[in-house]
């Protein structure tokens, strides 16, 4: 059984990988552009396919039946040929928004939703969120509810984005300054690239339920695996899907005291993983064309700091990286959201005597003792979880993989 996905630019998608999980067919990307998609949906070689943007509603003069979702929604994104040789079209994205609305705790039912953007993602958050019970403001740029008269809107319930603003490799900014909303009860964010765009970042600092756009790109997966196969898939799959992809798409991010062992243990990590790994030292001394040494006596430490922010800033957009970050990344808290955007921050703990000093200027001019009690509170704000590294690097290795297998 042939499948795949139809779009214009599909370079960086992440279906093939998501349906290698869901069933035995092949699945492949099918680049084109508009003037070839007519012929290719009417006589192309495939069995069922997906459609993405910018094709969704394209693709609906050459098929010969719609299923109610997709004449509801006005778009197609799963296409299935018949035994007969007939193009049926189905639209999986109504089922994957309201799955994300589900899993996120978030209640919509009586409250009052801003759906921020107008285009087909908006469309189908809009129908879900109404059909769920949601009452439901669509916010655009130039609409009669815009980002210039947003305080209308205060009294808002929940905000969901489904623009791409604050998406890779535009990341750190976002549509909304939450503070407007003294209401507000969660926020959901399509975006899965970051896993946490600043949307997201905000509304986890103000300690609101939040979830990205991954488990929606899950949830309709799996439908449109059930009518590739014509066979029915257990929920349950969506879970597992999503959390093996979460775990590959994330950065492993490792802190702790200069000397700690962050460079042994990520050369490991990448190494059991097959990704790359990246030692953020070797990136700034690449960046400032001298050794960390040289920089801290010839430029300063606050040079020093400037341009490890800028190496962090852009490691940090990235998936799928181990990275390395100098002892003293902590005391920068612009850092954090640069690290905590897409990755899970692994805080490598040694006893203070196992601590060299050679080549590390701040180790050698100051007592590891008193640095390592101001740093203390600084490595726990900024881990996900802390590991012990005064035993082997490999059983160090298997206590990190064992926590973020086991992590949700």
């Amino acid at each position: 059984m042939k499948c795949g996905l139809l779009g214009r630019k599909l370079g960086h998608s992440y279906s093939p990988q998501i349906h290698s999980y869901l069933g035995d067919y092949s699945y492949d990307l099918f680049e084109k552009e508009p003037e070839e998609v007519g012929d290719f949906v009417k006589n192309g070689d495939y069995s069922a396919m997906n459609v993405t943007i910018p094709y969704k509603k394209d693709v609906i003069p050459f098929l010969d039946a719609l299923s109610p979702a997709a004449q509801k929604m006005g778009s197609v994104n799963t296409i299935v040929r018949r035994p007969d040789g007939t193009l049926f079209g189905h639209n999986t994205d109504y089922f994957g928004f309201t799955s994300l609305v589900k899993r996120s705790g978030i209640p919509v039912g009586g409250k009052k939703v801003l759906v921020l953007g107008s285009g087909g993602t908006s469309n189908t958050a809009v129908k879900a969120l109404t059909d769920l019970g949601a009452q439901v403001v669509i916010i655009s740029r130039s609409g009669e509810n815009n980002y210039e008269n947003l305080h209308l809107h205060a009294d808002a319930s929940v905000i969901v984005n489904t623009t791409p603003v604050g998406m890779y490799p535009k990341t750190g900014v976002s549509p909304v300054d939450l503070n407007r909303f003294p209401r507000l009860e969660g926020v959901l964010d399509v975006i899965y690239n970051p896993a946490r765009t600043q949307l997201l970042l905000d509304a986890e600092a103000m300690g609101l339920p939040h979830e990205n756009g991954l488990w929606m790109l899950v949830a309709q997966a799996k439908e449109a695996a059930e009518y590739f196969t014509g066979t029915k898939l257990s929920d349950n799959l969506i879970e597992t899907v999503h959390r093996k992809l979460s775990v590959q798409m994330q950065n492993i991010v490792l802190i702790g005291m200069p000397g700690c062992g962050k460079s042994t243990i990520g050369a490991l990590l990448a190494k059991k993983l097959e990704r790359p790994m990246v030692d953020a030292d070797a990136e700034i001394e690449a960046l400032a064309g001298k050794s960390i040494p040289e920089i801290f006596a010839e430029d300063g430490e606050a040079v020093f700091r400037n341009w490890e922010t800028q190496v962090l800033g852009a490691l940090g957009q990235q998936s799928g990286l181990v990275i390395a970050t100098g002892g003293g990344c902590v005391t920068q808290m612009r850092n954090y959201p640069l690290l905590h955007q897409n990755g899970s921050i692994v805080w490598l703990q040694r006893d203070i005597q196992m601590l060299p000093t050679d080549g590390r200027p701040l180790s050698l001019a100051n007592d590891l003792g008193v640095m390592y009690t101001k740093r203390k509170p600084l490595y726990e704000a900024f881990a996900d979880f802390s590991t012990d590294n005064n035993g082997t690097p490999e059983a160090t290795v298997s206590a990190i993989l064992a926590h973020l297998e086991g992590a949700k």
